[in-house]
């Protein structure tokens, strides 16, 4: 399955209109929809409240200032003061309420896209770079919480200004508000025109973010090795490439962005001129007064005037909804690694078995080509072939990390894509060559995901660990259990991290133990003491080991070759040195 989440933007890229975007959206966060409207209407009170000013004021010049009674100009002076006092508290409380609805909405979008990270399998990781699900997961996710908790209510409360404008416009002289929203409709057909290019453009630059933070994680990451190599200009020109990149996007974004300022300027603008000449040409005519007119082009101003806000806000917008795409690329995704119903009838002794299957990684050629082999319980397979033939395909498949392409894996009789994600690893304990580990201690990290010892103590868990045979592995670390673990490992060893992923796995008492080159970087003589620990392992559990050294799988009960997209019986150790050394199935 692609889970390539740049192709997958290119597939459907502008299938979707904003609108259903934006409903898509809005569904998500339901749980916040009576705050919303609650914010609406506040909004609303709002922006009406602000509209009934220049009508007041035009009535006052006329009634009472043209005829010099100055009680009614105090009397309308304070009812302002008070409409605008109101105004005032009720665009607080527009504010408070959005932010929060913004920060929620944030909050819960971010949980929502992490959780579904957990759902997808290692094949979504590894067509799609770190840096830049982090650019999306903060990122993206930040832009739709700007608009909502800062533009969205001036959003709102601009097109709530505008309508009222445009009723108050036509209402007090239908002809000359006809006149002043004419370029109103320019307007319109512009923004319909040029929007979806906005979008693209703000997609672009989002895209271009997620490329520069993956390549700055990739270079952090890999640091040691930059300068082991000193190739700190290969690096330095790859990430001036992506800088360049970014900065080429991010100008043609705030362009696009800020192509609509100025053509709402200009029409409000002649908007304006508009009514000040068709204005004093129906007061010379006696069918206006200059009261009318002064609260007439106050309701001009307040109708392009959010006009003017709305270029702004509209990019913001266009923003959010680019954001939003790449966010639901990744919330519309499902794991490939479903739950299928067990129709398999096996009467085998066999606890594993491949049948006739094949794999082929996405966009690659086939890894393994009708592979079938049986694992009985209890006993210790080795897997050994020259490097890239398919090993750890094959232990990843065993552990289902991935799914065959073609034919079945069975595991204790049942098909494995029938064992829910607990009850599979419950089974199926897996060492890798390069752990990972949590910062923190040694003791989380070789608790991680085993529920039986969550809430034992360091006293009970070191009884555990000396019953297990682990205890001479934990003295390896000066704190004991309490040793404190950096960021991915970092300031212990790499043995020390396989000796930490050995106890997490050993104590969790698989009934099949996978060891994929796990004794790689371990002395000898820290080999042995490890070989010692999984004989005390019950006498039931399968053992699975991939490794190059030849002393690791001198004692298998039985030695398989992979190579070329087969597996095979490979006999006794000399003939399993003989393929290898010749690469090739001696027939």
């Amino acid at each position: 399955m692609n889970y390539n989440l740049n192709d997958i933007s290119g597939a459907k890229e502008q299938k979707k209109s904003t609108l259903a975007a934006l409903k898509k959206l809005l569904d998500l966060i339901q749980e916040e929809k009576r705050t919303i409207i609650l914010a609406m209407v506040i909004i609303f009170v709002n922006a009406w409240l602000s509209l009934l000013g220049p009508y007041l004021i035009g009535y006052t010049i006329d009634t009472y200032i043209q005829s010099k009674q100055y009680q009614g100009v105090i009397l309308f002076t304070g009812i302002l003061l008070g409409i605008y006092l109101t105004a005032f508290v009720t665009n607080y409380l527009q504010i408070k309420i959005m932010g929060g609805v913004g920060q929620r909405m944030l909050f819960s979008l971010r949980n929502a896209v992490f959780n579904k990270l957990q759902e997808l399998p290692v094949d979504f990781f590894n067509q799609n770079k770190a840096g830049d699900l982090i650019s999306r997961i903060n990122n993206d996710t930040d832009k739709l919480n700007l608009f909502f908790s800062q533009s969205l209510m001036n959003f709102i409360g601009s097109i709530f200004t505008m309508v009222g404008a445009g009723i108050f416009l036509v209402g007090i002289n239908p002809e000359l508000g006809a006149a002043a929203l004419l370029p109103a409709l320019v307007i319109w057909i512009f923004t319909r025109a040029i929007s979806p290019w906005v979008k693209r453009k703000n997609a672009a630059n989002l895209k271009s973010t997620g490329g520069l933070s993956a390549e700055i994680q990739e270079s952090l990451s890999n640091f040691k090795v930059i300068v082991a190599f000193n190739r700190r200009d290969y690096f330095r020109k790859r990430f001036n490439e992506a800088n360049q990149k970014n900065y080429d996007t991010s100008v043609s974004a705030g362009l696009a962005n800020t192509i609509f300022t100025p053509v709402y300027g200009l029409s409000s603008n002649i908007g304006q001129l508009i009514v000040l000449a068709f204005g004093i040409y129906l007061i010379m005519t006696g069918k206006f007064t200059v009261g009318l007119l002064i609260g007439f082009l106050s309701y001009v101003n307040n109708f392009y005037h959010p006009l003017r806000q709305l270029a702004g806000l509209w990019a913001s917008f266009q923003t959010a909804m680019a954001g939003w795409d790449r966010i639901s690329q990744i919330l519309s995704l499902d794991t490939n690694l479903e739950l299928v119903e067990d129709t398999v009838k096996d009467s085998s002794a066999a606890y594993l078995s491949f049948r006739e299957v094949s794999f082929t990684y996405p966009n690659g050629k086939e890894v393994l080509h009708h592979v079938s082999f049986d694992l009985e319980r209890g006993k210790t397979y080795a897997f050994v072939g020259p490097t890239g033939g398919g090993k750890t395909t094959t232990a990843s498949l065993i552990a289902r990390l991935y799914d065959a392409t073609k034919g079945l894996v069975l595991l204790d009789g049942k098909d494995i894509r029938s064992y829910t994600p607990e009850e599979r690893t419950g089974k199926i304990g897996f060492i890798l060559q390069e752990p990972f580990l949590f910062s923190g201690t040694v003791r989380d990290n070789i608790l991680y995901g085993n529920p039986e010892y969550k809430n034992v103590s360091n006293d009970e868990l070191a009884s555990v660990i000396k019953e297990s045979g682990l205890e001479t592995l934990l003295a390896r670390f000066d704190d004991g259990l309490e040793s404190k673990i950096q960021t991915t490992g970092d300031g212990i060893s790499l043995g020390q991290k396989q000796l930490i992923a050995f106890m997490c796995a050993v104590l969790r008492k698989p009934e099949l133990l996978i060891l994929d080159e796990a004794t790689a970087n371990i002395d000898t003589i820290t080999e042995q003491l490890l070989e010692s620990i999984l004989q005390k392992l019950p006498a039931t559990t399968t053992r699975v080991i991939i490794a190059h050294r030849l002393n690791t799988i001198e004692n298998a009960d039985e030695i398989f070759f992979v190579n070329s997209g087969e597996v095979i019986r490979a006999g006794s150790l000399d003939d399993a040195v003989n393929l290898l050394l010749h690469g090739k199935r001696e027939s």
